[in-house]
């Protein structure tokens, strides 16, 4: 896990304030313990998580974003403008299979869209306890949706386009026993006396941000007004590097509750004679201070975590073995404080906990403290007890355990793997989440990623290699965690070397070696990439015809059981299917770009009086094929400029191209006028009846004169930049896009083309953008046109220019193309 849970307090903006109220008051009304709201992106068909209320963001990272196409509640939700009601987990199961492997907890879900008058916004979404059967949530539902229908009326009327292109915003929701638990956090510099606090130890002394004078003496009155002398006096030690041995400090809270301080100095070691930089914290502990005193003097550690992660308590022992002091500790997200807990098997339990009711238990190995020479075990036991606002978490060196514990560690797998209560299913459905999410990997690369992103945690390695074979010999397609080079001999072997990953493949059986001792004595002489831990190599076999091998490394020895055995040899089974798969749709999908690239020009034609450049850029979903093209063509003594756009793609959009493509040049060589060029081709695409239609410009230019006659069919109006560097929109009227009426006109309008002026035609993809009206997208193309470049600027480097933030975005969802026109000058015209 990475990042911070913690709620971000800085003053946010509208969209962001109206998004927390909903989400907060969403879950309220439909009794949940988190929710969130999904918005739709700038990325086409992309959402994102705007708001994460009751749930740590970095714990839920794999959901902060999803595609509407997926199948996910949210995106049925979104897509199809219907209310999604999972009550249990069981429901769950059965209608999103992909969505419960990757949370298979129990607790049910409501899913509501966010409609406005002209489009859906996003989804309003709320995770609450489960229930028998969807008429038990029905009310819940009706309150949500009335929550939906207020923020959808609320959008409305908002200023700004409502997108999300950031991260979630993660906040509390209102809690079951707000007093419980609250802290705040403060800085004070005695050298200038100004204090600092944060926006939750506002809140905590009931003191605005405005009205705090910003003081020692300020924070001591507002902490204590009746032991005030004690905390400034304890301060100033502090400062002066005494720090008072009552620590933490209580004190008395203006209503007669207990408050605790705990304050120190960043840098105890510093040295000289000057006050030194506090820091600390003021804790309300509520009604439970009494049973916090008598947890500091429990053997075991104790700590808990509010509902975003944030580690609200923790006594001594719990800092002890978890190797941190407790200031590092007490207000901190725990994956800050602790990062050795970012281990898969303690995030999926951690999920169970912060999702259902019952608690969970588990073993984490825990490194050595390099402040001491040794310490107590290697393993701890972790359980968690989930609260309504707080998980209360216990934790003990696993040689501590009780005979229960140690009986259902064992049954479980042994030391090495996590055990939980029976609400944690996670183990379980790993190799579930593996086999859906492989489905929907298209590539050899994505395949490979799902493999180390789904079957590497299930089973605690470290290690991954992919080798797929081609022509008898062993390809390395993917490695992970293996040190730089290692693998880099075993690159393209033969299938007669002496090598596990050979043998695994040609026999067909999978080998275990529980350690490297095993390894090294089966293969003597076999480079080793570490002194300890376990290796298992796996044939990837589908249908009987060899694919490849599989490589898992673990770092500590590891004794593979039956049932891991056999489920990690079927695994290899699908991952072959998916690697075969995969192989199979590069190779189409390299025979379709083949295709696309006969299809368009290799150059343009050539004329001594103009010069043309052409780019074009595909999509990058799918296989990337389109129906994007352009032209240069001799018509006649001018040139006939083109420019098309067939819709959809894949295969069948790139033959349409080719189709309409040389149906264009047919007219265009023979110097047919533009209306009667799109006339033709219309009936043309209207007779072969691909179920397509396409947009189109074509404009027939008098090389010597200037004189330009243009027709348009549904495309986006050209460009004109003129020499003086001023750029307008052509503004032609056209007909309608081709394929759709026979009887359809398209008007021919004229207009004059300077010497050194540029002509700019292009399709849809390079101006349209989600969210955004295309006008503005052709607006922001005429004005990069105008700032581009001047008349000595080569036409080849202007279209990299105006392209250059196309190529560099990852997800382009539409194809590009780009066509570019100048006449010569007199002077260039003489050189040439």
């Amino acid at each position: 896990m990475t990042g911070s849970g913690e709620d971000t307090h800085r003053t946010p903006g509208p969209l962001a304030a109206l998004l927390i109220d909903a989400s907060t008051e969403a879950i309220g009304a439909a009794g949940g313990h988190a929710g969130g709201i999904y918005l739709r992106s700038h990325t086409p068909g992309m959402l994102r998580l705007a708001v994460l209320a009751g749930l740590p963001g970095p714990l839920f990272r794999p959901w902060w974003r999803l595609h509407a196409d997926r199948p996910f509640p949210v995106a049925d939700a979104y897509r199809l403008g219907v209310h999604v009601v999972l009550p249990n987990a069981t429901e769950t199961m059965r209608h999103y299979p992909q969505f419960a492997a990757g949370l298979p907890f129990q607790f049910g879900s409501l899913y509501v869209p966010v409609v406005g008058a002209s489009s859906t916004y996003g989804v309003l979404t709320v995770l609450r306890p489960a229930a028998a059967d969807a008429a038990d949530v029905l009310s819940a539902r009706e309150r949500l949706t009335r929550v939906a229908e207020d923020l959808a009326a609320q959008l409305e009327n908002h200023q700004e386009t409502v997108v999300w292109d950031g991260e979630p915003l993660c906040v509390r929701p209102p809690a079951v026993h707000p007093s419980v638990g609250r802290l705040g956090r403060f800085a004070w510099d005695p050298a200038t006396g100004v204090v600092t606090a944060d926006a939750p130890l506002h809140a905590l002394l009931g003191v605005a941000p405005t009205e705090f004078a910003g003081t020692v003496r300020a924070l001591a009155d507002a902490v204590s007004p009746v032991d005030a002398e004690r905390v400034l006096a304890a301060l100033h030690e502090t400062a002066a590097n005494r720090p008072p041995p009552s620590l933490p400090l209580y004190v008395r809270a203006p209503d007669g509750g207990l408050r605790l301080m705990e304050f120190w100095t960043p840098d105890a070691s510093a040295t000289g004679s000057g006050a030194r930089h506090v820091r600390g914290f003021v804790l309300d502990p509520g009604p439970s201070a009494a049973g916090d005193a008598a947890a500091d003097l429990l053997p075991e550690g104790v700590f808990c975590l509010d509902r975003l992660g944030l580690v609200a308590y923790a006594n001594p022992r719990a800092a002890q073995l978890l190797h941190q002091p407790r200031d590092l500790l007490l207000g901190r997200p725990l994956w800050d404080s602790v990062p050795w807990l970012s281990q898969p098997d303690f995030e999926d339990h951690l999920r169970s906990a912060l999702l259902s009711p019952a608690p969970v238990h588990l073993h984490v190995r825990r490194p050595p403290d390099p402040a001491q020479d040794s310490f107590e075990g290697d393993w701890l036991a972790l359980s968690v007890y989930p609260g309504p606002d707080v998980l209360t978490c216990t934790v003990q060196p696993s040689s501590r355990m009780s005979d229960a514990t140690e009986a259902e560690a064992a049954a479980a797998g042994g030391g090495g793997g996590g055990t939980s209560g029976a609400s944690s299913l996670a183990p379980l459905y790993r190799p579930i989440v593996l086999a859906i999410a492989l489905t929907e990997a298209v590539t050899a690369r994505q395949v490979s990623a799902v493999v180390m992103r789904e079957l590497l945690p299930a089973f605690g390695g470290r290690r991954l290699a992919l080798y797929l074979l081609q022509d008898r010999h062993l390809f390395l397609a993917w490695e992970s965690g293996f040190p730089p080079g290692f693998l880099a001999p075993f690159d393209g072997v033969g299938l007669d070397a002496q090598l596990p990953g050979v043998e695994t493949l040609t026999t067909g059986r999978p080998l275990f070696f529980d350690s490297m001792e095993q390894l090294s004595a089966a293969y003597p002489g076999i480079a080793l990439d570490a002194t300890e831990g376990a290796r298992a190599f796996l044939p990837l076999i589908a249908s009987g015809r060899p694919v490849g091998s599989c490589i898992l490394g673990f770092d500590r020895p590891h004794s593979f059981s039956g049932e891991e055995r056999s489920v990690l040899t079927a695994l290899a089974g699908l991952i072959a299917h998916a690697m075969e798969k995969a192989q199979r749709y590069e190779s189409e999908a390299a025979l379709a770009r083949g295709l696309q690239q006969a299809l368009l020009p290799r150059r343009l034609t050539d004329h001594p009086l103009v010069e043309t450049a052409g780019r074009y850029l595909p999509g990058t979903q799918g296989m990337e094929v389109g129906g994007d093209w352009y032209d240069v063509v001799e018509s006649g003594d001018g040139l006939a400029l083109v420019i098309g756009d067939v819709q959809g793609h894949g295969v069948q959009a790139a033959a349409t191209m080719g189709q309409l493509r040389s149906a264009v040049r047919a007219f265009a060589l023979g110097d047919r006028p533009p209306d009667e060029v799109m006339s033709g081709t219309n009936h043309l695409l209207i007779d072969l009846d691909p179920g397509q239609f396409a947009s189109c410009c074509y404009i027939r230019l008098d090389p010597a004169t200037g004189l330009a006659r243009a027709a348009r069919a549904g495309h986006p109006p050209p460009l004109l930049r003129n020499p003086d560097g001023s750029t307008r929109v052509l503004d032609l009227p056209g007909g309608v896009v081709l394929g759709v009426d026979a009887g359809a006109r398209y008007p021919v309008t004229e207009l004059q083309v300077e010497p050194g002026a540029v002509l700019a035609l292009y399709t849809d993809g390079l101006v349209e953008r989600p969210g955004v009206d295309i006008d503005d997208g052709i607006s922001a193309l005429r004005l990069a046109l105008t700032r581009a470049g001047n008349p000595s600027t080569r036409l080849a480097d202007l279209a990299d220019r105006l392209t250059t933030a196309a190529q560099h975005t990852a997800e382009r969802p539409d194809d590009i193309a780009l066509l570019l026109a100048t006449r010569r000058p007199e002077r260039r015209r003489r050189q040439r």
